[in-house]
């Protein structure tokens, strides 16, 4: 790990990362607490601001994947975070001036520039170190989500309370300026940055959006081992959906109907915390045991775990399995990240990547559509956490069956090539 940081190009891009996801946490939390705090009779106005995040997925993930594999990933993320920080800054006009419609308009427009970002970072991350790095860099981009997931919510609430929401935005604008000056300043080898060569902007046609994403998703089809991985997001998508209400909800209805509010919180701070202990964990374990076994075992205990939580009574006992909970989720996200680099070759790397997020919306989608419908009358919070155990347990099941025999397949040729000279 020591290496990576002796890397001054993953330096950069790893603190660009960290700064440019600072952005976009701090400014929408306290966003949240200033939709709550100020229209306090309109709830429905924060539903409104939460959707103005997740709709872009929808809007821009065809096109997001094609730019990144045909264009300068470094000018993508760089641009990526600079025309956030000139959204950032209407942002801000338009909240001193309360123009809630062009807020929401913003914050559209600054969500769907988001996109762009990750595809492009992680090209940039797979050909800036070595094969044998990937693991660890997976799990110090995890330390990050970890970090975030335990002190997002705090960030945004005492942002909000000490200086404000103007000076909310005004964090994320600084943060997204910071996180493009590391990206300009880096220096990426060009392979990572242009791995399809050189292309204008004037020839990127809709016609040709269209084939090279259908020549993307065919590429993952044709990949059995990579369809497979890469199916097992939704699960994702369908865990970051319950968990997004599970927590108020299994304070709310069931552990502490008095003190929802502040357990909930602390829901997600075990939550964090556990998402540290497993991404410091996660490295280490797949380097012991390789990535299948490692991937298996934490899917098993995770549902172990979700099914536990669904039957304890009091809610210490809540925050520890949640804690534990979290301790396994991690390496999961850490053997599927560090894998897709090694299974996409650079030129379709971006494509590959933009796929994946919708695929966990969908989940997501799901997931809070189903809850809409079946809570309360038809499933309580003991039930959530039952189905999401059995959801968890048939994906470990599935990778069980099929994982093992496909990955000895695509490693025997290799083991082959090696021993013939």
């Amino acid at each position: 790990m020591q290496e990576l940081f002796r890397n001054p190009t993953f330096l950069k891009l790893f603190l660009a990362t960290f700064t440019s996801q600072l952005g976009n946490v701090v400014g929408n939390m306290a966003f949240a607490y200033y939709m709550v705090d100020r229209f306090s009779n309109q709830p429905s106005l924060a539903s409104m601001a939460e959707l103005m995040y997740s709709l872009p997925t929808l809007a821009v993930f065809w096109i997001v994947g094609v730019v990144a594999d045909r264009f300068d990933r470094k000018h993508i993320a760089t641009y990526s975070d600079w025309i956030r920080a000139l959204l950032t800054l209407l942002l801000l006009l338009f909240v001193h001036y309360d123009v809630l419609f062009m807020c929401f308009l913003i914050l559209f427009l600054r969500s769907s520039i988001s996109k762009f970002f990750g595809p492009a970072e992680m090209g940039l991350l797979q050909g800036s170190i070595g094969q044998d790095q990937y693991v660890h860099a997976s799990g110090l981009i995890q330390i990050i989500s970890g970090v975030f997931m335990l002190f997002g919510l705090s960030l945004g609430a005492t942002a909000y309370h000490f200086i404000g929401i103007e000076g909310a935005i005004i964090v994320d604008l600084c943060s997204f300026l910071l996180s493009g000056f590391l990206l300009a300043w880096a220096k990426f080898p060009e392979q990572a940055r242009m791995p399809n060569g050189k292309n204008r902007v004037r020839d990127l046609r809709f016609s040709l959006v269209i084939k090279d994403f259908w020549q993307g998703l065919q590429y993952i089809i044709h990949n059995r081992l990579l369809l497979i991985l890469i199916s097992g997001f939704m699960f994702f998508g369908i865990v970051n959906g319950v968990f997004s209400v599970l927590p108020i909800f299994s304070m709310k209805y069931k552990l502490s109907p008095d003190q929802y509010v502040v357990h909930s919180s602390l829901v997600t701070v075990f939550m964090g915390i556990g998402f540290l202990i497993g991404s410091i964990l996660g490295p280490i374990l797949i380097r012991r045991y390789t990535r299948t076994p490692i991937l298996i075992t934490c899917l098993f205990l995770a549902s172990l775990f979700l099914a536990g939580l669904g039957l304890v009574p009091r809610v210490e006992l809540y925050f520890v399995i949640i804690l534990l909970a979290g301790i396994a989720i991690a390496p999961i996200n850490i053997a599927l990240g560090s894998w897709l680099p090694e299974l996409v070759p650079p030129q379709n790397m971006g494509r590959v990547n933009s796929l994946i997020e919708p695929v966990m919306m969908l989940g997501h989608s799901l997931a809070l559509g189903t809850i809409s419908l079946a809570f309360p009358v038809w499933i309580n919070v003991t039930w959530l956490h039952l189905t999401l155990a059995i959801c968890t347990v048939a994906v470990s099941f599935f990778y069980w069956r099929s994982l093992p025999g496909l990955v000895r397949k695509t490693t025997a040729p290799a083991t082959a090539e090696q021993a013939t000279p």
